[in-house]
């Protein structure tokens, strides 16, 4: 039988190049978003965003790999929360199309 050997790491031995994001955004009416179903209700939502270092430039600089959408479960037989991968400029159209309507009162 083969024996594993502990793997021995040391600061310095490994780059890391994805750094990862979490921020809450707030709608104050319900939205659409695709990849999500129906319709969402008003709230706060965390989105979760990876960027990936570009390596070979003369400064630090990033990428957009992967932007992830939380949401409360639908039901009880679910994980308490929901993600899903979103693009990242429809959520920003999303939250745009929200700061910009307008609620008529009578």
């Amino acid at each position: 039988m083969a024996r594993l050997t502990p793997l021995k790491v040391r600061p310095g031995d490994f780059t890391l190049t994805i750094r990862t994001t979490r921020t809450i955004v707030s709608f104050t009416n319900p939205f659409i978003l695709q990849g999500l179903e129906g319709i969402q209700p008003a709230g706060e939502y965390v989105v979760i965003t990876d960027d990936e270092q570009i390596d070979g430039l003369s400064r630090i600089a990033y990428r957009r790999v992967a932007t992830l959408f939380q949401t409360p479960a639908t039901s009880a037989s679910q994980l308490p929360i929901q993600s899903f991968s979103i693009s990242p400029t429809e959520l920003d159209a999303a939250l745009m199309k929200d700061r910009h309507q307008t609620v008529v009162r009578h």
